[in-house]
């Protein structure tokens, strides 16, 4: 798929008859991930090659969405996990729904977060971004908008509105095409369950340089405070892969200070 995908990008970038791009899933999902199951089964038959070419293509493809010359409009409407983040975020603009649903759960699957997870991750507010690549949070498209990962929101039920007005444009301006996204935006905001909610207690937790730490912070807030979202995110990182939580640490902290390229570089 991303080598499909980078070939009709690169192609649509030269051509002087296409003025922006619009990107959306088809079905429940925008994208639910890499197929980890093939990638395991290459592993297993010893094509170490064939995996490094698929991650390479895929993450050549995420730079280019990150320095498309052209206005990109990714529609993240449904599951919205791994590097469905990866090659739809770094675009121009990010329009989320009430189904959407958006996470990093690559370190419960001995992984990590990649697809230049490190780079937009570690923007977030605070240490969210930690929270958020150590645990597998979801977060909903309400959370995205307040969080600064997505640029626009608008109900499942309008989105062929939207699609109608874009498929309509005949100005690639990016200032239009805000406007057009935003004429059927809706003011939202996270409810009182959400984990945005928490974010002083996701800082005063994940802000420390180790694991352990993090892991000993939770343990006594949960404690001290009998809070049963703590207990969780604790299970979900014990059940981590040790190596993993370590690693996916360090690529967040990294991240903070590289630019997309560079994040890339190092998640290969």
């Amino acid at each position: 798929m991303a080598s499909r995908l980078k070939k009709l990008y690169e192609s649509w970038e030269e051509n002087p008859d296409i003025g922006f791009v619009i990107m959306k899933g088809n079905g429940r999902a925008f994208c639910s991930g890499v197929d980890a199951v093939a990638l395991y089964h290459l592993l297993n038959e010893g094509k170490v090659e064939d995996c490094k070419r698929f991650f390479e293509t895929l993450y050549k493809f995420v730079y280019l969405q990150g320095t498309y010359l052209k206005p990109h409009v990714a529609i993240l409407d449904g599951i919205t996990m791994g590097c469905g983040g990866g090659i739809s975020l770094p675009g121009m603009f990010h329009l989320v729904t009430d189904k959407t649903v958006f996470a990093h759960p690559e370190a419960q699957l001995r992984f990590h977060p990649d697809s230049g997870a490190s780079f937009y991750l570690s923007r977030l507010p605070g240490y969210l971004g930690e929270c958020l690549a150590l645990t597998g949070e979801k977060l909903n498209g309400v959370e995205m908008i307040a969080c600064g990962l997505a640029t626009h929101y608008c109900l499942n039920a309008r989105l062929s509105w939207v699609e109608e007005c874009l498929g309509n444009m005949m100005n690639d301006d990016p200032t239009v095409i805000e406007s057009s996204l935003a004429q059927y935006g809706d003011l939202v905001y996270p409810d009182r369950s959400s984990i945005l909610h928490r974010i002083e207690t996701i800082d005063k937790c994940f802000c420390h340089d180790t694991i352990e730490e993090i892991i000993d912070s939770l343990e006594n807030e949960a404690a001290g405070a009998y809070d049963d979202w703590c207990r969780t995110v604790l299970r979900k990182m014990k059940e981590a892969s040790p190596l993993s939580l370590k690693v996916t640490l360090r690529s967040i902290r990294e991240g903070r200070f590289q630019s997309l390229d560079q994040c890339l570089a190092r998640e290969y």
